[in-house]
């Protein structure tokens, strides 16, 4: 008997031992579960936000190398015969117009989906992806312009730029109005085909830029941790003088 109450004692802490290493299990196996689930949510937005854009880019490729579904040469052919003395320089400004839409909304008291600070930060990391995107391919392909001007038609930036701000406009007031998405998309298809009727770029161009510029905007904000770790210390503004005076602007990215 005088060894029961050691025997009751082994026993409970053998139980506790027992049911906390289930408990952890289950805790280990609901936190695995999670991580896992949230790679796959990562994944499928992430495949949302690319396949729109690399389709196009794909076909625009695929234009400029071959010309069975796409020819590019007889597009310019059309233009050259019903237009051949258009030109307009409304795209210059056209692209930059969701921007202004969505500051001016802003101004007006309509609420968009993000604060100032965070939708400028994701305004500049999608300029920033979509230059650095841009201008790569520019000088990797080295294409003619259809005016045989230079060598940095493919792809078209005016019309990446057109299509980087129409996502932004889409993404920051679309939700509320779609015809704020209609509206913008119709600009930026616009500008692509001016620069086709400007004789500045091929038709080839113009859907590479429109998928670099949809999918610049949709990893900027799929990227983004929406918060500023801190309001003075990530902004960098230095004084520069290259070719005539400026400004260095950087920012460490959330």
């Amino acid at each position: 008997m005088k060894y029961q109450p050691l025997a009751l004692i082994i026993g409970l802490s053998f139980s506790f031992q027992v049911c906390t290493g289930q408990i952890n299990q289950k805790r280990h196996e609901t936190v695995d579960l999670g991580l896992a689930d949230q790679k796959l949510k990562r994944k499928n937005a992430l495949f949302h936000a690319a396949k729109l854009p690399v389709t196009l880019i794909a076909l625009g490729i695929y234009a400029t190398a071959d010309h069975t579904v796409i020819n590019r040469y007889e597009v310019r052919e059309e233009r050259n015969e019903h237009m051949p003395n258009f030109h307009s320089t409304v795209d210059n400004y056209l692209m930059h117009a969701p921007v202004a839409i969505v500051y001016g909304l802003n101004l007006a008291g309509v609420k968009g989906k993000h604060d100032f600070r965070n939708r400028t930060l994701l305004l500049i990391k999608s300029e920033m992806i979509m230059a650095a995107l841009t201008f790569s391919v520019k000088q990797f392909t080295q294409v003619t312009r259809p005016d045989d001007s230079n060598n940095y038609s493919f792809p078209s930036g005016h019309t990446a730029q057109a299509f980087a701000t129409a996502t932004f406009l889409s993404k920051e007031y679309g939700e509320q109005n779609i015809w704020y998405s209609v509206g913008a998309y119709s600009m930026a298809t616009t500008v692509g085909v001016m620069r086709v009727l400007n004789n500045r770029h091929w038709i080839s161009d113009v859907l590479a830029g429109a998928g670099i510029g949809i999918l610049s905007t949709n990893l900027a904000y799929l990227s983004h941790r929406y918060k500023w770790k801190n309001k003075n210390s990530d902004l960098t503004v230095i004084p520069m003088y290259t070719n005539g005076p400026g400004i260095y602007l950087g920012y460490t990215l959330n």
